[in-house]
């Protein structure tokens, strides 16, 4: 005789427990669950050291250290959640669209996050509609940007910036761009 949770999805820490005859509906709500839940995590990880930043200043890094998650991970869920309270996220949007446009400014992020709500867009069309404006900015008249700047870069560096990036989930400018605003943020704070 089977068990009445037989029938449900069993999570563990090391995989899922998918009972046999499961109906699609179920396993795509499953699904559906659990992006949710890694959605959420990024949010809920990045306010978790923002909150023992403030508040275990002299013990947070032990802290991170117990948990076994990498640093530059958590420094960038929380960079972003810095860039956004609560009440400015959005449920229908996933963490990585606000990371896309966490380094712009408060009315520019609000409008790309209209603009990915109301086209449904993924964080692959956000990213390419923002750099698409951003370039176009930048060929237009003089708007008060700056040329970007090169900078020689040992190659050692660029593998490790490469694999950090990868490690994060995220490309490389990306990274180096959170990396830098992250960095300039603390020190200017401070």
């Amino acid at each position: 005789m089977d068990s009445p949770h037989r029938s449900q999805v069993l999570t563990t820490n090391v995989g899922l427990q998918i009972p046999a005859g499961m109906t699609f509906e179920n396993w795509e709500n499953t699904g559906r669950r659990l992006s949710g839940i890694i959605n959420s995590s990024s949010w809920w990880l990045g306010d978790w050291l923002i909150y023992g930043k403030d508040h275990y200043s002299d013990r947070y890094e032990r802290g991170i250290r117990a948990v076994g998650l990498r640093y530059q991970t958590l420094r960038n869920y929380a960079w972003v959640s810095r860039r956004f309270a609560i009440d400015r996220r959005r449920a229908a949007l996933s963490f990585q669209h606000h990371a896309e446009v966490a380094s712009l400014s408060l009315a520019e992020q609000e409008h790309w996050l209209d603009q990915s709500e109301a086209r449904e867009w993924s964080t692959k069309q956000l990213r390419k509609a923002v750099r698409l404006a951003q370039e176009n900015e930048i060929t237009g008249e003089d708007q008060g940007t700056e040329p970007t700047e090169r900078l020689a870069v040992p190659i050692g560096h660029m593998r490790r910036w490469h694999s950090a990036a990868s490690h994060a989930g995220i490309d490389l400018e990306e990274w180096v761009l959170l990396t830098l605003d992250s960095a300039a943020e603390e020190i200017l704070a401070g």
